[in-house]
């Protein structure tokens, strides 16, 4: 019998992962090419040279015991230092090697920040749409989630709203930036209004709000969009990073935490966050990886090719009568539906072998979400039947 906690897991399994599975069934009645799957945010752009380069030199170059072998929970102390002088010469940081600690992936870097600093009945703040999967990271160690309702017109955080919802119990703040699922990049002037309300409750209740910058998408920003390094404007910043979108590397699970100097108690909290990351089952980040990031630290995907499938979708859907926002980065495309039932739009989707994602699989129905890491070839196939699909509903 499983465990009752995991019983609404089963139950409501990610609709995600169902879109992608039903994808696979359509493909194998319909064929590949007339099956149109924007469900799954699963990179499209191949990992740069460098990163195959790396794995066949450090195979052919270092011995496998020392190459495959365990090493401190805060990963290669020489990976660490070159990732930290990375950052500095990039965002004008500090770091250094002892402000870093390798994660497997985004992931569980969120879930050893939680177990460091997460107490029973504490509360979690995430700006509406978000990934839900931090829902389930926050109950992991029995924390509370508290959502702030999205503001559709820009879809900025709702900074009213955050402000009236911090309460003592707070812990800590999500944000993500480049934004799944919406493609927003948070402005500079939001950041520092956010911050300066973290700074005023952090007086008021006595107590340290921790802001965690999830950046998965981070290299992913376009038409020279800046994408503000957070610990600048909030001294408790913890950043998880991923290299699963920057280097396509989404399987290999490798990232990194940086936890800065400037934080209250930063020196436990880096102690307590790498024992966490041994208890939670981790142990340390994957050890080739590891050593591949070093060699290629300051390498990113073809990111052009993302920005031809976004303007090639956003233009397309435009044309037939859709309204959506822009996205400045990441590869998603948050599409308002045409009926107030998003769910009863992916179905209709469905029928034109379209398949894109409930919005309410992030916390914001009455859109779908339509991930463009695709071929090129795939969004043009589609288009045909994204116009059906607007005919449909007398958009056209």
């Amino acid at each position: 019998m499983i465990a009752e906690k995991m019983k609404p897991y089963v139950k409501n399994n990610s609709a995600i992962r169902m879109m992608f599975e039903e994808g696979n069934r359509l493909r194998a009645i319909y064929g590949a090419d007339k099956v149109y799957d924007f469900s799954l945010g699963n990179p499209s752009v191949p990992a740069p040279e460098c990163v195959k380069e790396a794995i066949i030199d450090l195979v052919n170059e270092v011995e496998p015991t020392v190459l495959h072998g365990y090493m401190s929970n805060a990963g290669f102390e020489d990976v660490r230092q070159t990732i930290a002088e990375s950052l500095n010469r990039r965002f004008g940081t500090k770091f250094a090697a002892k402000n870093l600690i390798m994660t497997v992936g985004a992931a569980s870097g969120l879930n050893v920040i939680f177990k460091t600093i997460l107490n029973p009945e504490e509360e979690v703040i995430v700006f509406a749409p978000y990934f839900l999967e931090y829902g389930a990271y926050v109950r992991n160690f029995d924390g509370k989630l508290v959502e702030i309702s999205p503001d559709t017109t820009t879809f900025q955080p709702n900074l009213e709203e955050f402000e009236q919802k911090i309460t003592a119990k707070t812990r800590a703040v999500i944000v993500n930036t480049p934004h799944n699922p919406t493609g927003v990049v948070y402005s500079e002037e939001t950041i520092k209004k956010l911050a300066a309300i973290l700074e005023k409750k952090q007086q008021e209740f006595g107590s340290v709000i921790y802001l965690i910058s999830d950046e998965p998408y981070r290299e992913l920003a376009y038409d020279g969009v800046e994408v503000p390094y957070l610990t600048k404007y909030y001294d408790n910043t913890i950043v998880g990073y991923s290299y699963s979108k920057s280097l396509s590397l989404p399987g290999e699970r490798i990232g990194y935490l940086v936890i800065p100097s400037e934080m209250d108690e930063s020196a436990n909290v880096f102690q307590a966050a790498t024992i966490a990351n041994r208890v939670l089952g981790c142990v340390n980040a994957p050890s080739l990886m590891q050593r591949v990031i070093k060699r290629c630290v300051d390498a990113n995907v073809n990111l052009e090719a993302y920005d031809r499938n976004r303007n090639l979708l956003y233009n397309g859907l435009k044309e037939c009568g859709f309204s959506c926002i822009k996205p400045e980065g990441a590869f998603y495309l948050f599409v308002k539906s045409p009926v107030e039932n998003e769910k009863e739009f992916c179905e209709v989707c469905k029928q034109y072998n379209v398949l894109v994602v409930p919005g309410s699989s992030f916390a914001c129905p009455g859109y779908v979400r339509i991930a463009y890491c695709v071929s090129y070839g795939q969004i043009e196939r589609s288009l045909p039947a994204f116009r059906k699909i607007a005919e449909h509903y007398n958009l056209v």
